[in-house]
């Protein structure tokens, strides 16, 4: 006769016991550490130009981060949802957002616009289409270095400069090269103002180092000045209607993260 041996319950509940505490160990031991997570938020605002529309198509926005001796570096989606932008509707504190995504925390240096062929231009009610060179495949890169840190949002403001943007190359054909203004939103404020009579016509305009910064009053005389780093510019007026005098407001003082109200500015 064969002899077997037997597994008493108590045997059987002592291995499950054991068995238990090798898969919870072994469950604990894999457990892969929390990602640190930030937030980047990007608006658009435009200095405005002589144009009764300018359309661009923004197919995809990126980032691109840097991890040295890493395996996290290149480019990351911001924003894919191609959409439509009347840059001429972003103007005296109206803003669109261009991305709002989260990011691992880390070092980053530069952001990239895919932008499509369906851009355009409206002149005098005639719509000439936007040739973009390597735009729509490679993209427009522009250097740009900033940190996202754990839990916090970090804030981004781009200035398209349409004007120094948008070339009539001849034949009536119009290329896009973008050229814009990156400000953190941390370090830079708004001046604005109720230029007085609107019937004026007045440009409002002042230098961010070596850039010329614009705005075209609406039809109550209101205007904003965007984007401008913390510290002092003399803001210009200068009035289209030549039966008004150009005027300068010296000094101005601007506070990161706040707007300087100049108040009613009669010519």
């Amino acid at each position: 006769m064969k002899n077997f041996n037997l597994i008493f319950p108590s045997q059987i509940i002592l291995i499950l016991l054991l068995f238990g505490l090798v898969f919870v160990s072994c469950t604990k031991d894999s457990t892969s550490p929390a990602v640190e997570m930030g937030e980047m938020k990007i608006y658009l605002v435009d200095s405005p130009a002589d144009y009764e529309a300018v359309n661009i198509v923004v197919n995809r926005v990126e980032v691109h981060k840097s991890d040295i001796g890493g395996s996290e570096s290149g480019w990351i989606v911001i924003n894919d949802q191609a959409t439509t932008y009347n840059l001429l509707e972003f103007r005296n504190g109206v803003t669109a957002v261009l991305g709002d995504a989260e990011l691992h925390v880390g070092h980053y240096t530069q952001m990239r616009l895919i932008i499509d062929q369906g851009s355009h231009v409206i002149v005098e009610g005639t719509t000439y289409n936007l040739e973009i060179p390597s735009g729509d495949t490679s993209g427009f890169k522009f250097t740009h270095a900033f940190t996202i840190e754990e839990n916090k949002v970090y804030e981004l403001t781009v200035d398209f400069e349409v004007k120094r943007s948008v070339f009539l190359t001849g034949n009536n054909r119009y290329t896009l090269q973008p050229t814009l203004r990156l400000v953190p939103n941390v370090i830079s404020g708004t001046i604005s103002g109720t230029v007085l009579p609107p019937d004026a016509r007045s440009v409002v305009w002042s230098m961010v180092d070596t850039d010329s910064v614009f705005a075209y009053p609406d039809e109550s005389g209101y205007f904003q000045l965007m984007a401008l780093p913390e510290g002092q510019y003399d803001v210009h007026i200068s009035p289209g209607n030549v039966d008004f005098s150009n005027t300068t407001i010296s000094n101005v003082d601007v506070t990161r993260e706040e707007n300087t109200d100049l108040g009613h500015i009669t010519l």
